[in-house]
């Protein structure tokens, strides 16, 4: 598969600048040339944005399924780590075709959101819940748009379809909670705190490091993107297609 590609580079840097806003001042740059179409600085971001949000919400939903307080934290729970794990198959196939490095760890910030919800007890773990996890997904919500209305490569384009579906119902379950502070949590989603760059960047992986896995559910609903239809030059299709089989833990 990698033969296939035209790469003006033979590998690209692990991104220096991530988190939820976008820092670096040359977005819209193309580093790299491929079949599917140019590949930007933001849209590479993109994906390693979207593997680091798994990397926090899904243990964050596995954490929910054992300290949520009420039907609709379990529920919201549940969804986290269905969508979260087929947008991780998603990234994690895309990902080598570009030839993009993703994480295997989330941001600092992002395991500060983990450890405060793993001190959390009660409805304090609740609201805290619904809160940070409403706060985060509206952030990357004005994100995803912007790459799908900008980006020239199917594949990204592909990817964002998935992660609006997905960001846009885990919005919706944590407003169905009903702990939603929306005028706190606006403000913080529209003002964010200055934070230092290494804050809001996940690590890169060590050399050799197995690449972490978010396996699905047993009761998955959500499904990776087939890209079956790019890789043999056709359109993409639609996220829940056809599914591919679940991947091994790791």
């Amino acid at each position: 598969m990698g033969g296939a590609m035209a790469l003006t580079l033979t590998a690209l840097a692990y991104p220096g600048m991530l988190g939820l806003d976008k820092v670096s001042t040359a977005q819209d740059r193309v580093i790299a040339n491929t079949q599917w179409g140019p590949l930007t600085e933001q849209d590479r971001d993109f994906v390693v944005k979207v593997r680091a949000a798994g990397l926090w919400e899904y243990p964050v939903g596995q954490i929910g399924l054992q300290k949520g307080g009420s039907k609709a934290v379990i529920t919201a729970s549940q969804h986290l780590i269905d969508g979260h794990a087929a947008l991780d198959t998603t990234c994690r196939k895309i990902a080598p075709m570009l030839n993009i490095t993703l994480p295997n760890v989330a941001s600092p910030q992002q395991e500060g959101f983990v450890n405060t919800l793993k001190s959390d007890t009660g409805k304090q773990f609740d609201t805290d819940f619904a809160n940070i996890l409403r706060m985060t997904h509206g952030s990357i919500f004005n994100a995803i748009a912007k790459i799908r209305s900008t980006t020239k490569n199917s594949l990204i384009r592909a990817l964002a379809d998935q992660a609006n579906d997905t960001v846009l119902d885990h919005m919706t379950v944590m407003e169905k909670t009903g702990l939603v502070d929306f005028d706190q949590t606006l403000f913080q989603q529209t003002t964010p705190p200055k934070l230092p760059n290494s804050d809001l960047t996940p690590p890169a992986p060590a050399p050799g490091q197995p690449e972490v896995v978010l396996t699905p559910p047993a009761t998955a609903t959500a499904s990776p993107v087939d890209i079956s239809g790019l890789i043999s030059g056709g359109g993409a299709p639609a996220a829940g297609a056809s599914p591919d089989p679940a991947p091994t833990g790791g």
